[in-house]
């Protein structure tokens, strides 16, 4: 089998964790290329010719998961990961183990499957997105952490969540599927993937093979208006518990956001641009190896 390892050096990916990794996808047998993607080098363009490979696999965080998985979108060839970024939440959502031997086994042998990609229309040009892409207190959290996570991980994201404790609610134009929603929020999250930050679950119902993204609007404005529903999603580790206070939920296959006052822009942790956004579902773009087929929440 001839694998292409495409590594985002700006995740921390290149560590011993995924040497040992293509070790022991080399002992299996495996033909192996390593290539480093960089600002000067984006995974995207080091995948002209992934079609001459039998599958790719992306070593980095969600935005490098993201960028390899739109960039093959519909190719019909299959991605596998090794997770090395901060938050990870592409590997929380498929069940994807830590061990860096399964990981290269699920690599070489696992079965992929189809799942849904999001596409990003924003500032005139597109980009893909595999978790959660949001606009609003969510983004300025996002790129509060930027700078903080080589040195405390995934502290940085409360500690960018405390520094920006208080957000305004902006007037909110939806069209969702056609349909115009006037709404007030903070955050607007267009969700593929339900499982963030510490293992929470943004809904309590989430199917990346569905076809829709859940269009979830935050109301609250402190970190204290989100303590109801974060003990919602606490609850729902033990239990059904589909409601999620402060939050207001819509299904969509096509979105459109316009915000009064403009909202800072994130997919899957990168932040650069704001709104106005627009966004739509592509059914069944991505095939992934992973554990089984199954949606998480």
């Amino acid at each position: 089998m001839d694998v292409l390892v495409v590594a985002n050096l700006r995740s921390g990916s290149v560590d011993a964790g995924l040497l040992e990794f293509v070790r022991h996808m080399l002992d299996a047998g495996a033909n192996v290329t390593v290539r480093f993607a960089a600002q000067h080098a984006p995974a995207e363009s080091l995948l002209a010719d992934a079609g001459t490979f039998d599958r790719v696999v992306a070593a980095g965080g969600d935005g490098t998961a993201s960028s390899v998985l739109y960039a093959l979108r519909d190719s019909g060839i299959p991605v596998a990961f090794f997770p090395a970024g901060t938050a990870n939440l592409y590997a929380r959502n498929l069940g994807l183990p830590k061990d860096p031997q399964a990981l290269a086994e699920l690599a070489l042998e696992g079965q992929p499957s189809r799942y849904d990609l999001g596409e990003l229309v924003v500032g005139g040009s597109s980009r893909g997105f595999f978790v959660i892409a949001g606009a609003g207190f969510d983004a300025q959290i996002m790129s509060g952490a930027e700078p903080l996570k080589p040195t405390i991980g995934e502290g940085a994201y409360i500690l960018a969540a405390l520094q920006s404790a208080k957000s305004w609610p902006s007037t909110l134009i939806l069209t969702l599927d056609g349909r115009k929603v006037v709404t007030e929020g903070s955050t607007v999250l267009l969700v593929n993937l339900a499982r963030i930050q510490f293992d929470l679950s943004v809904v309590h119902e989430s199917d990346a093979t569905d076809g829709v993204f859940e269009v979830v609007v935050m109301k609250t404005r402190t970190l204290a208006d989100l303590v109801p529903a974060i003990w919602a999603a606490l609850l729902d580790r033990v239990a059904s518990y589909p409601d999620r206070p402060g939050f207001e939920v819509h299904t969509a296959h096509e979105v459109e956001v316009i915000a009064e006052p403009p909202l800072p822009v994130q997919h899957d942790g990168e932040v650069d641009a704001s709104t106005p956004l627009q966004a739509r579902v592509l059914p069944g773009a991505a095939l992934v190896v992973a554990p089984d087929r199954h949606s998480r929440v």
